[in-house]
C-alpha cells in the first residue's frame, strides 16, 4: 500500500520541475492528483501520462476564482480532497530594490504569496469536510538569507513561512496540518529557463554554480522536494505542523556566500 494510498491532493505549479516529481511520486504512492499551471498543455501532457488518476486544469493561482475552480474540480472529480500542495511560483527580474518596478513586486507577491492564501483559504473548507489533511506550501531558503536581487521572492517566501505558521494555529482542532518546505539550489527552469531572463542559461552551467553554494556538492533535483512534500503530505508526518522543512544540501548551515549564483540568474 501507498504512503498517499485513498488520498486526494492539489498540486499547483504541476506540470514541470518540482510540482511534476511531487505530482508524479504523489500518484505512485496511490494519491489522485488534480494539476493546475498556467502552462495547460504541459500540465495536460503530465496528467495524461498519469491516467485516471489525475486531471489538469490551467490556473492562474494569483487568481482567486482559478484556484477554486481547481479545488472544486479535484473534490467533482475524485470525491474529497486530503493534501493542498501550493507548489507555483515565479522569480527574477527584480535588480536591486531601488531599481525593481512595482508591477514586478507586485506580481512576484500575487505569486508566490496571495496565491498560497488563495490555496489555503479554498482548501480548508474541503479539507475539513474530509476530517482533516495537509497544507503544504513551497517556500525557499531566500525565506532565511538576505538575498541581492531579491528583495520581492525573498519577502514574499519569508510571507509564505509566515502565513504556515498562522495556518497550522488556526485550523489545528480540524485535524488540518501546516507546513512549508524551503528548497535551496534545485535544478529547475525557474532558475535556467526563467522568462525573466534575457535569454535562457545553459542547464549544465547553473548545474555547475549550484555544486559550490552548498556544503553537499550538487545540484538539487526536484525529486528531492518531492519526497520531502510526499513525506508532509502522508500521515508519518502526523505530529508535524507550523513549521518549515529546508531541503538545501546544507545552504543555510553554510557561511558560503552565494553571491555567484545571484549573479549568474540575474544577468542584467
Amino acid at each position: 500500500m501507498g504512503r498517499l494510498e485513498g488520498k486526494v491532493a492539489v498540486i499547483t505549479g504541476g506540470a514541470s520541475g518540482m510540482g511534476e516529481a511531487s505530482a508524479r511520486l504523489f500518484v505512485a504512492e496511490g494519491a489522485r492528483v488534480a494539476i493546475g499551471d498556467v502552462q495547460a498543455e504541459r500540465a495536460e501532457a503530465v496528467a495524461k501520462s498519469l491516467g485516471e488518476c489525475a486531471i489538469a486544469l490551467e490556473t492562474d493561482v494569483s487568481r482567486g476564482a482559478d484556484v477554486k475552480r481547481l479545488i472544486d474540480a479535484a473534490v467533482a472529480r475524485f470525491g474529497r480532497l486530503d493534501v493542498m500542495f501550493n507548489n507555483a511560483g515565479i522569480g527574477g527580474g527584480e535588480g536591486l530594490i531601488h531599481e525593481t518596478p512595482d508591477d514586478v513586486f507586485d506580481r512576484i507577491v500575487a505569486v508566490d504569496l496571495k496565491a498560497v492564501w488563495l490555496g489555503i483559504k479554498y482548501a480548508v473548507p474541503h479539507l475539513i469536510a474530509s476530517g482533516g489533511g495537509s497544507i503544504v506550501s513551497t517556500a525557499s531558503v531566500s525565506a532565511h538569507l538576505g538575498m541581492k536581487y531579491q528583495g520581492a521572492y525573498g519577502a514574499a517566501k519569508g510571507g509564505v513561512v509566515q502565513l504556515t505558521r498562522v495556518a497550522a494555529v488556526e485550523y489545528a482542532e480540524h485535524g488540518i496540518r501546516a507546513n512549508a518546505i524551503c528548497p535551496g539550489g534545485v535544478l529547475t527552469p525557474l532558475i535556467w529557463a526563467n522568462p525573466a531572463l534575457p535569454e535562457p542559461l545553459s542547464p549544465a552551467l547553473v548545474e555547475e554554480q549550484l555544486k559550490r553554494v552548498q556544503p553537499i556538492a550538487r545540484a538539487g533535483q526536484p525529486r528531492d522536494i518531492a519526497h520531502a512534500a510526499l513525506w508532509l503530505a502522508s500521515d508519518e508526518s502526523s505530529f508535524v505542523t507550523g513549521t518549515t522543512v529546508i531541503v538545501d544540501g546544507g545552504w543555510t548551515a553554510s557561511a558560503r556566500p552565494p553571491q555567484e549564483l545571484a549573479e549568474l540568474t540575474q544577468r542584467r
